[in-house]
């Protein structure tokens, strides 16, 4: 029997934009403990920075996935379904807003701008763990990521914070919908970490020197960090745990 924890468990990947992401950080920690993954990439543009990614860490499917576009999704999980015929867990890493919305007080963020947030960054989650529960007949494991600016109005975060604080929300929700089928539901919250979709946030080097001021060891999180709480979450290690959402920012949600 092999000593890895996530030997003969297959996950999905959502989210990788290229080897500074927090999603490769955790399917780099997955593979490393025996996992066998699905990886999807955005469209033709992320497909050149991510293809290289799926091939070092063996990808058994790699397939586009824009969740805005009809179908995309269906085509994922039938694929998923043809080939593997289960499913053990989903990371789901993804997030969106417009920039001028984004960078907009938030009493200037437009009704187009709030409705693209709340699709991508939340609903498409919802609709993920549809799809994918009837795959897991074995009982499983779902995460995303969130940001301490869901609990707290942090720095230029602002609509992205409601959008954040929703997908908690649903998180515990779908714990409770989907725990009968032994399937787990739970949020990571990680720090500011220097990655590709942090860099459309206004003043975020300010951002990450706030937060390393406040870190309780002047640390910033790795994408490694951020990969060892996904492979608690994935595996068996966290059976008993649902609805969460844990942190990783060297305890800056403990001083604010």
């Amino acid at each position: 029997m092999s000593n890895q924890l996530m030997a003969g468990k297959k996950i999905l990947i959502v989210g990788i934009a290229n080897d500074k992401s927090i999603a490769y950080g955790c399917a780099k920690k997955l593979k490393e403990h025996g996992a066998e993954l699905a990886i999807t990439y955005l469209n033709d543009k992320a497909e050149r920075f991510v293809a290289p990614l799926a091939e070092e860490l063996g990808a058994s499917i790699f397939m586009p996935l824009d969740v805005t576009v009809p179908g995309q999704m269906d085509a994922v999980f039938d694929a998923i379904s043809e080939q593997w015929g289960s499913l053990d867990g989903v990371i789901h890493s993804l997030a969106f807003c417009p920039l001028e919305d984004l960078h907009a007080p938030i009493s200037e963020c437009s009704r187009e701008g709030f409705l693209q947030a709340m699709d991508v960054s939340c609903y498409s989650f919802i609709e993920m763990a549809g799809k994918a529960k009837g795959l897991m007949t074995s009982g499983g494991s779902m995460i995303n990521f969130s940001y301490l600016g869901s609990a707290l109005a942090t720095g230029d975060y602002n609509i992205m914070g409601c959008a954040k604080a929703s997908l908690e929300a649903a998180t515990r929700y779908l714990a409770r919908d989907l725990g009968p089928k032994h399937i787990r539901i739970n949020s990571i919250s990680p720090g500011t970490i220097a990655t590709r979709a942090a860099g459309g946030i206004k003043d975020f080097d300010a951002m990450l020197d706030y937060n390393r001021a406040k870190s309780v060891d002047g640390q910033l999180p790795t994408v490694d960090e951020v990969g060892g709480a996904a492979l608690y979450y994935l595996s068996d290690l966290s059976s008993g745990v649902t609805g969460t959402t844990h942190y990783v920012d060297h305890g800056v949600c403990i001083v604010g």
